[in-house]
């Protein structure tokens, strides 16, 4: 449309560089808040304009957010720092959380049309068993495990406080599972696996599951999300669960490869993460296995993608065709 324009952070990321590949290929405005000298920006359509700057710094988003008169401005915050590590840190926390703020008070202030935030499936509480993880309509970090989600939890939460005090704002909530797919030039922790495995390192998984969304679906439902997301709700977007023992099999597949590693139970792998975190100390490498990565793996994967579907339309593609599509772009960036 010639009178709305997307502001999108985080455009350089997996996700970001999707979204605004589709918006462009709509025929969308798109302008795209990039950190200088981000070797990830080449990535980003030649289509986009580019405003160099840092959520965290008020004088460069400000220009991200100043457009022309007569525009409806749509924003999509996607820009985060996604970390492995559960500790707490303070870098982690200023761009999470004090930049998601900071993006709030710039939508409230340029009286933006719509802010779609993008969160985490980590930031809601994990049910017991299998039990299906649905939405919530407030935020706590009690429970949350890894400071990811817990940053993720404190800003999702902050949209929500700023719809309360202000009717005018009009914002809704992603939560996306793991996210995989092709072009991730990040070779973000699914593509690191596939990488792992296919070259010969993985002796063994874990047992556990997987639940990761197909980047180019999660875009199509940010971008519907912007058109069709209610006011102050939330929507999961995920995938169908996936074993260890059938990721090797999807892998095997889409690779053409043979192998068959051991699945180790979750208390031998505990076991053997003990034994690695000595050693890390010892020889000061990291850990290949952590008691962090395990959670992940055994924790309750299964959640509920039910209202997106429903009320956005989204829909994921099957988890074999999103692996199989990764495993052939990683053969042509000759990663395997």
């Amino acid at each position: 449309m010639d009178n709305r324009i997307y502001l999108l952070t985080g455009a350089a990321g997996l996700l970001g560089s999707n979204v605004s590949r589709k918006l462009i290929e709509r025929g969308e405005k798109v302008r795209a808040l990039v950190l200088k000298g981000d070797p990830a920006a080449k990535y980003i359509p030649e289509e986009a304009e580019i405003v160099f700057g840092d959520i965290i710094d008020n004088e460069s988003l400000e220009r991200f957010f100043t457009v022309p008169r007569g525009l409806e401005v749509y924003v999509i915050h996607s820009a985060s720092i996604v970390t492995l590590n559960p500790n707490p840190s303070e870098k982690v926390h200023a761009v999470n959380v004090e930049g998601t703020q900071n993006i709030i008070n710039k939508c409230i202030a340029h009286k933006v049309k719509k802010l779609v935030y993008i969160s985490s499936t980590g930031a809601i509480p994990e049910r017991e068993g299998n039990l299906p993880i649905k939405e919530v309509s407030h935020f706590n970090t009690e429970g949350l495990v890894g400071y990811y989600s817990v940053t993720k939890a404190e800003a999702s939460q902050l949209v929500l406080n700023a719809m309360e005090m202000l009717p005018e704002l009009n914002a809704s909530v992603v939560h996306p599972s793991g996210i995989c797919g092709p072009d991730d030039y990040s070779f973000g922790l699914v593509a690191d696996f596939i990488i792992q495995y296919a070259s010969g390192k993985m002796p063994a998984g874990i047992q556990g599951t997987f639940n990761s969304v197909d980047v180019r679906d999660l875009a199509d439902g940010v971008i519907a999300c912007c058109d069709k997301g209610r006011r102050g709700e939330c929507y999961i977007m995920s995938n169908s669960l996936v074993s260890m023992k059938d990721m090797f099999h999807i892998i095997n597949d889409a690779a053409g490869l043979n192998y068959n590693p051991k699945v180790l139970s979750v208390p031998i792998a505990k076991l053997v993460a003990k034994i690695m975190a000595v050693v890390s100390k010892l020889t000061g490498k990291p850990a290949l296995l952590t008691d962090f990565a395990i959670y992940n793996l055994d924790r309750n994967n299964n959640f509920d993608c039910s209202k997106a579907c429903t009320e956005l339309g989204f829909k994921c593609r099957p988890f074999e065709e999103s692996i199989g599509d990764e495993v052939r772009w990683l053969k042509q960036e000759g990663k395997i």
